[in-house]
């Protein structure tokens, strides 16, 4: 709430004892000033306040709180945040009949006096007198912008403030001595500019400028003469003469301002007759304020822009330093935001999940090579309403998100890699059965080992899901048994060590847990991290810390140090363009073709968690990483028998709606950015083999959160359909050719093992 300033809500008795007093005390001070023995010190023996000459003589004058920018990379305003809305301007850039008004009411003698004006406190004193009211204040416009900066230094502090503005003599004498000083120092104009830029107009509105374009929607020096007074006349009580609130108070103190100005010479009587009939002629902005006036749903960005300063030690040692330079205000900061990239994100999201839909989603962009996130959005809006959500899901607990999400199968990348950089070639073949107990004893860090001591077991998602398997086809139907063969093989350490390579830690902040069935995914990550993780793959094996801020300047157009990102190798090339040849056949003839971009270069993987809390697409171009989330923030909601974007879905996966998103906001988001191709690795096919039965691909992650991206079928279709051949079931078999057969003709006479040929069956269904 705004702090109250002299003369709010006084009644005209009050406001006349005040001025009484101070009149009175404008004697105790010159005596003191005189006789500091029998005066000043006096008081301070009786404890009623501290000796003149005791008071410290620099007044401390803090930068004044202003409002804060945040650009988008090209320089589209995304919103504005602020302690307080002020936007501080040159004497020059203020009306002159604003100048006028407020030393005609406020301070008449104020270029005939010093700091203390004991002439205008007796003509106050008379004037108010005769009225039966109080038209006119006693304390000169030095000593009032003196008490605005005991204000401005207490902040937010409601006990600071408090003291800064209680009417004890003791702070009416430091008030009047700092006058003296700053009288000295900055003479007439500095103190009416400094005092315009200080003082509190009412509606949130700190400055003269920001209560123009508050109540008129024009700066201040647009501003007429009747504008100009009312304005001025706000001043001595805020509330009161609160034009939105109470416009007959507000135009009859309006009318006084200009009969003062009239009085004084500042207009001749005809201006006066004129203005007075004129009506306020109010356009009123409301106060825009904070990430919730963000465009194109960067809510969430911007309130991820303002944690990273308050977290990150660039922008100061403590987080109280950060804090105070964030409250003052006055920055303009230019992020990475991309706004088509940004744009494109939160249409697609719309397009495919209601923010009233019970679960949500969120996705994140970042460019490979350079950390930058492009977009950051999601289904439910930047609010506290029904339907909204501070929240932001796309990012770890510490950045304003929550514990994250289990990736699932989106995981199993990370393995591949880091079992290649071990030595593991892609053709690596393994038992891969339907069901398994976990391999034990496992390799794991610092020469321990995991023993399976309670007799876990994991298993496919169907019984048609058999071995034997190399990655390639492994990769494809994300086989579960065949990832934990692997991590079982090349220990669990590799792994996690790659992981944090690539940034691909836990969102809560813990570590990752030194289990084998991290394989699968079931490690919590945010959305952001997933796709960081997943730029690493596209920047053929360098990984770049994400970065959100491109450059700040203070309000003296100063420039700031800002963080910048931290690449580094996480794989080798050869590693990296092998996985993005495996993720672009998933893409292309796999669980994720719903999220191909045609004729673009992309690869990607889909996951769905154990119960479908949760169904991902993770994907990326050679120039562009998003990571899509669907789901149910609480954990609570599955995802079978749901309706979700208006389309109902027995059961969800992570091709079929996640993979559509990814698909829509990646194809607005890299429109205009150039259509690169992948460095293919050429992965030999395993021995060719026969199969009693039909393959169906599963992105089970077994252990507590077994992704499935395929519909469940009945043992044996696929290979009914494959012996028949001609017809494939949904149009495309399982989408990665799991007709299971020998390699035959594309009419699908006995399918294919490595999807090269449309196989039958009904297959893959993301």
């Amino acid at each position: 709430m705004p702090n109250k300033r002299s003369g709010g809500g006084l009644s005209p008795t009050q406001q006349a004892a005040k001025f009484l007093g101070v009149s009175v005390l404008a004697g105790v001070v010159l005596a003191g000033i005189a006789l500091p023995a029998a005066g000043a010190l006096g008081l301070a023996a009786k404890g009623s306040v501290e000796g003149f000459d005791e008071i410290p003589a620099n007044l401390k004058r803090p930068p004044l709180s202003q409002r804060t920018t945040i650009l988008d990379s090209a320089g589209g305003q995304i919103a504005t945040v602020y302690s307080r809305d002020r936007t501080v301007v040159p004497l020059k850039d203020i009306s002159p009949y604003m100048q006028k008004a407020i030393i005609a009411i406020e301070d008449s003698r104020f270029y005939e006096h010093g700091a203390i004006d004991a002439k205008g406190i007796l003509r106050a004193l008379n004037e108010n007198a005769q009225s039966g009211g109080v038209t006119q204040g006693a304390s000169t416009l030095t000593q009032q912008y003196v008490k605005n900066v005991f204000v401005e230094e207490a902040g937010d502090d409601p006990t600071k403030v408090a003291q800064a503005t209680q009417q004890t003599v003791g702070r009416k004498v430091r008030e009047l001595k700092y006058a003296i000083q700053v009288e000295e120092e900055l003479g007439k104009k500095r103190i009416l500019e400094n005092y315009l830029n200080i003082t509190f107009f009412g509606q949130q509105a700190y400055g003269v400028e920001a209560a123009a374009q508050r109540y008129f929607s024009k700066p201040a020096k647009d501003l007429a003469v009747e504008e100009a007074a009312l304005l001025a006349g706000v001043v001595q009580s805020p509330s009161r003469y609160d034009p939105v609130n109470d416009e007959a108070e507000a135009t009859k103190r309006r009318n006084v301002v200009l009969q003062r100005m009239a009085e004084v010479g500042d207009i001749s009587r005809a201006d006066e007759v004129r203005a007075r009939a004129k009506p306020l002629g109010l356009k009123v902005k409301k106060p825009q304020n904070g990430c919730i006036t963000a465009v194109n749903g960067g809510g969430f960005f911007c309130d991820y822009v303002r944690n990273v300063f308050l977290t990150d030690p660039t922008f100061g040692k403590t987080k109280a330093d950060r804090a105070r330079i964030w409250n003052r205000g006055g920055l303009t900061i230019r992020t990475t935001l991309d706004r088509k990239a940004q744009e494109s994100v939160q249409n697609s999201i719309k397009d495919h999940v209601y923010k009233s839909d019970d679960v949500a989603s969120a996705m994140s962009i970042v460019e490979p090579g350079s950390g930058k996130i492009l977009a950051m959005g999601q289904s439910r809006p930047y609010g506290l309403g029904k339907h909204e959500t501070v929240l932001n899901l796309s990012v770890d607990s510490d950045m304003g998100g929550g514990a994250g999400f289990q990736p699932g199968s989106t995981f199993k990348p990370i393995v591949a890699a880091a079992a290649m950089e071990g030595g593991k070639p892609p053709t690596q073949v393994y038992d891969s059965p339907y069901e398994m107990d976990y391999p034990s004893p496992i390799a794991n860090c610092d020469g321990k080992t995991w023993l399976n001591t309670s007799g876990q077991k994991l298993e496919n998602e169907n019984e048609t899901e058999v071995g034997p398997y190399d990655m390639k086809e492994a990769t494809a139907k994300s086989v579960n048994t065949y990832y934990v063969e692997l991590i079982s093989d090349i220990g669990i350490c590799p792994v996690t060590e790659l992981a944090k390579k690539m940034g691909a830690e836990r969102a809560d902040g813990g570590k990752l847990q030194l289990e084998p069935s991290i394989a699968l995914g079931t490690q919590e990550m945010s959305p952001l991290t997933m796709a960081n993780a997943y730029a690493t793959f596209a920047s053929r094996g360098t990984y770049c810390t994400p970065v959100a801020i491109q450059s700040i300047t203070d309000a003296e157009k100063k420039s700031l140090p800002v963080p910048k990102s931290t690449c580094s190798r996480a794989m080798s090339e050869k590693t990296a363009d092998t996985v993005n040849t495996l993720l672009k056949g998933v893409v292309e003839a796999g669980t994720g073709q719903e999220a191909g971009l045609g004729s673009r270069p992309s690869a990607g993987k889909t996951g769905t968690t154990d119960f479908r809390y949760a169904a991902w697409f993770v994907g990326y171009t050679p120039n562009a990483a998003g990571a899509v989330w669907v789901g149910d923030p609480a954990h609570e909601r599955k995802m079978i028998d749901i309706t979700i974007g208006g389309v109902y879905h027995d059961k969800v996966f992570g091709g079929q709606v996640p993979g559509p998103i990814w698909r829509d906001a990646m194809s607005g988001a890299v429109a205009d950015r150039p259509a690169t191709g992948f460095n293919i690795i050429d992965i030999p096919d395993p021995p060719k083999k026969d199969k009693d039965k039909g393959d169906k691909e599963e992105d089970g992650d077994g252990d507590g959160d077994r992704d499935r991206d395929r519909e469940d079928g009945k043992p044996g279709e696929n290979l009914i359909a494959g012996l028949l051949g001609g017809n494939d079931g949904d149009g495309r078999g399982d989408g990665n050719g799991n007709g299971n057969g020998q390699p035959g003709d594309n009419a699908g006479n006995v399918g294919t093992t490595d999807g090269t040929a449309a196989g039958p069956g009904d297959g893959e269904q993301d």
